[in-house]
């Protein structure tokens, strides 16, 4: 699964990092970034972007533009957790888990099936994402965090250094996963544009990390695959979905697990990762120091995101997530 990401470029760096060409004529091309309102939720650049944060999406420029090659792209910001186009009232109390969905059943789901037929497919933009190791019985505090990326063509890299990227020339590679997004309407009228991310059983060396896994794109064929809806189908877009062998990944201080901390140390492995300012790792003497770091500990473990929440999310009958109101009735030929 997905549960937090890292993305730190702004919108003009990001436009550098995913340029592309078409077939037709084969010249660079830069996907325009094309702002929204989205409810008022603005875009920030962060170290440790969590479900509910809005971060810039590839989109086919079909979508927002009706004379537009479907091959064109746009850079749009959203929100991350799809926000189910029928619902009512207040956009945050929709009660569902949605910020990955199982690619097994994708196509029959009422919830995610009616994106996916109208074409919009995403490419979810991050610098990589992070994990907590959850194929061992422990407890969440004790779960190993790492951070997963791509690997760069450049050795001399380094993911944890921003000084040695090369962002202005388009070398840095970008992780890109698949997603599907929806557009939701509030009372006034002003949209609000959310994703999610696709994720599927995980094979291969990173199985020893966690069970599932985003759906990566790897190569710049699958991105313009499964953002052109119009020249490939649903079902051919679905089946082009594969598992990533090239994932890079390292462990990180669980100084990620508080949403809330967006500091450059989240994505350090963890030998660099600089202890607080007059922080001791002996015992407090002071038992009311003691109480309060139990207390502390505990939230920081209810801030962990929950794998468990998003795959029984995504068992779950859709026909129970979806209000009575709103479940389609059954075609006449149905048994």
């Amino acid at each position: 699964m997905c549960g937090r990401t890292c993305l730190t470029l702004d919108p003009k760096e990001l436009e550098c990092c995913c340029k592309y060409r078409k077939a037709v004529d084969g010249k660079p091309k830069t996907p325009r970034f094309r702002n929204e309102y989205n409810c008022g939720k603005k875009y920030q650049p962060s170290y440790n972007v969590a479900p509910t944060d809005v971060t810039p999406v590839l989109v086919s420029a079909l979508h927002f533009d009706d004379a537009a090659d479907s091959a064109d792209r746009l850079l749009v910001p959203m929100m991350w957790g799809m926000v189910p186009r029928w619902h009512k009232g207040d956009f945050r109390k929709h009660g569902l888990t949605t910020n990955n969905c199982r690619l097994e059943g994708l196509a029959f789901s009422k919830l995610y099936g009616p994106p996916l037929a109208s074409g919009q497919r995403c490419v979810i933009l991050s610098e990589g994402f992070y994990e907590w190791q959850t194929v061992k019985p422990l407890k969440a505090s004790e779960r190993p965090a790492f951070y997963v990326h791509m690997p760069q063509v450049d050795e001399k890299v380094k993911m944890s250094d921003k000084s040695t990227w090369k962002v202005d020339n388009g070398e840095f590679r970008l992780l890109r996963m698949a997603g599907l997004f929806d557009v939701w309407n509030d009372e006034n009228g002003d949209k609000l544009y959310s994703y999610t991310v696709i994720t599927f059983e995980t094979s291969g060396k990173f199985a020893e990390v966690h069970h599932r896994s985003p759906a990566i794109l790897e190569t710049e064929d699958q991105v313009t695959d499964w953002l052109d809806h119009k020249r490939v189908p649903s079902a051919r877009a679905l089946n082009m979905l594969q598992p990533c062998h090239n994932l890079r990944w390292y462990r990180i201080s669980n100084i990620v697990n508080n949403s809330r901390n967006k500091s450059d140390q989240c994505n350090k492995p963890v030998e660099d990762v600089k202890p607080a300012a007059g922080g001791s790792k002996s015992t407090p003497k002071s038992k009311l120091m003691q109480s309060w770091l139990i207390v502390k500990k505990r939230k920081l473990d209810e801030d962990e995101p929950k794998e468990d929440d998003a795959d029984k999310l995504a068992i779950k009958s859709e026909s129970e997530s979806e209000p009575a109101e709103k479940k389609p009735k059954p075609e006449p030929d149905a048994s």
